[in-house]
């Protein structure tokens, strides 16, 4: 059933874009796992039933606020594969890596990597919940069948197209050979033959067991750059999230190569133009221009970490911000655009009586990822790589064993009043400026958590299958306001729908002083937020 918001749970919530990902949830913090252990049955529960979005072949992030106040980042990211070098693009006739097809599947799927390290985390905090039983929402609905969302319809129309050279797609995505309705029913056995195999095995068979076997010989049969071996020598891996203080309390985001610098930033900015009332010129302008300020220093600096000769500290130290801020022109649009990224993905957010709260962002980049589906596992693999660039001496230049650049960033924030609130979303560019709009709206001009994320959004950058870079925004938003963007100098686009996908879909969860819970997530999605 769809729910938008729940609030005042005193044993935990969860939030999800589709609504059988959240009753995933509920229904693991019901049985009395914690915050962690409910967002990986909702991770593999979100790639049985939303698979358009997110899949078990993509990566995941982690931000968790543990009960004692500390927060740390799970990474997940996966490496490109050991035979994915500019030469074999160049001798296949390659300008730039496919986005579809066995060659956009060149990087390893880091997200069950990410689920053994929470996993393995949640035993600190209780954590004794069987991984049969944190699987066996996900096995029953891949198996048993899902329902086919708008969103899934619509996606597999438009980009049908593209799936030419994408194995296993037709197969496993399309119904009789025909794109399947709203409504239907669709199954995806292998994968739900996975899950139970691992759910016995254990998560680490996915990459150096029977079903890590598997995958890589598909892999090797269609052709892809990824190995075995590539598979055997992942791990994800513990980090120090990247944080900065503000006026209302400390923000924290993840480290490279997420963008999530980008997204503290914009924040950061926008505080020190003191702006007095949401939903103003003033707002709009000022979210929008710190967002390009943001991504001018994201763009020169993000890039693999271990590739990163700075300290990312300097960018969000008061200095620098504080000279950014005064750079910005209260009335004038700065010049555009920028270099974009795209991608598809889903925020889940979860939260426990303990005082854990879990922000988490998985993703298999562009909606369907490679289009590849491997059929002895089930596995859908992620387009990530397609990121990185064939052009010797780019930042994120193409290298066996290297990070693509990752849009995925999960935010949190512990707040001066007590609440701590986990918030995020999908929409690649759009990430860093769909949670400045969330994050302000809510705690900065105190609009309720649904209001906030039911509000009108914009969008700078590029759209899929559009070459405009211009500022994007739903139909919502009044006149007035447009005309005065328009007058700035912002070459401004109005969209004919209300509520856009274009603007992603966005959640949060909150956990208030007094020990209550809430959770929110889009109308925009098929979105479930509950609680117990």
């Amino acid at each position: 059933m769809i729910n938008t918001h729940s609030a005042g749970h005193r044993r935990g919530v969860a939030a999800a874009p589709h609504f059988a990902a959240a009753e995933t949830g509920r229904l693991i913090l019901a049985e009395g796992g914690n915050a962690l252990e409910a967002m990986v049955a909702m991770a593999a529960s979100i790639a049985a039933v939303y698979p358009h979005m997110t899949h078990i072949g993509g990566d995941g992030f982690w931000l968790i606020r543990e009960p004692n106040g500390s927060v740390r980042a799970l990474m997940a990211p996966g490496p490109a594969g050991a035979k994915a070098t500019v030469a074999l693009y160049r001798e296949a006739g390659h300008d730039a890596i496919p986005a579809r097809g066995p060659l956009a599947a060149l990087t390893v799927p880091g997200a069950i990597g990410g689920w053994m390290l929470a996993l393995e985390a949640a035993k600190a905090f209780g954590g004794k919940m069987p991984l049969d039983v944190l699987l066996a929402p996900a096995i029953t609905q891949a198996r048993d069948g899902y329902v086919v969302s708008r969103s899934q319809h619509a996606l597999t129309r438009d980009k049908l197209a593209e799936m030419g050279e994408a194995s296993g797609f037709a197969q496993t995505f399309l119904a009789d050979g025909k794109v399947p309705e709203q409504g239907a029913v669709m199954k995806q056995t292998a994968l739900s033959a996975t899950l139970d195999h691992l759910a016995n095995a254990g998560l680490d068979d996915f990459y150096r067991g029977d079903v890590g076997r598997e995958i890589a010989a598909d892999l090797e049969r269609i052709g892809s750059p990824v190995t075995r071996a590539d598979l055997e020598r992942y791990r994800a891996y513990v980090a120090e999230p990247l944080s900065v203080p503000l006026q209302i309390g400390t923000l924290y985001n993840a480290p490279p190569p997420t963008q999530g610098l980008a997204s503290l930033i914009i924040l950061a900015l926008f505080e020190r133009l003191r702006v007095a009332k949401a939903e103003s010129f003033d707002f709009v302008h000022g979210l929008v221009e710190s967002t390009k300020r943001a991504f001018r220093v994201r763009d020169r600096v993000v890039t693999d970490p271990a590739r990163i000769a700075e300290p990312l500290d300097r960018y969000l130290a008061a200095g620098f911000l504080d000279a950014e801020a005064m750079k910005i022109d209260r009335k004038k649009a700065a010049r555009w655009p920028a270099p974009y990224g795209e991608g598809d993905t889903i925020w889940m957010g979860a939260a426990d009586a303990s005082g854990l709260v879990v922000s988490y962002i998985q993703s298999i980049y562009w909606e369907f990822g490679s289009g590849c589906v491997l059929p002895r596992t089930g596995v859908l693999m992620q387009n990530r790589g397609a990121s990185f660039s064939l052009e010797k001496g780019a930042l994120n230049a193409l290298q066996p064993g290297r990070l693509p650049f990752h849009t995925l960033n999960p935010a949190l924030a512990e707040l001066k009043d007590g609440r701590v609130m986990a918030y995020g979303t999908m929409g690649g560019d759009g990430q860093p400026q769909t949670q400045a709009m969330i994050f302000s709206r809510h705690v900065m001009f105190r609009q309720s958590l649904p209001e906030a994320i039911e509000a009108p959004r914009w969008l700078l950058g590029r759209t899929w299958g559009s070459t405009h870079t211009n500022l994007r925004m739903e139909s919502r938003f009044d006149g007035n306001l447009i005309d005065r963007l328009m007058s700035a100098g912002h070459d401004v686009a109005v969209l004919e729908e209300a509520f856009s996908d274009t603007m992603g879909h966005a959640g949060a969860v909150v956990l208030h002083p007094d020990g209550t819970m809430e959770g929110a997530h889009d109308p925009r999605a098929d979105p479930g937020a509950f609680g117990v």
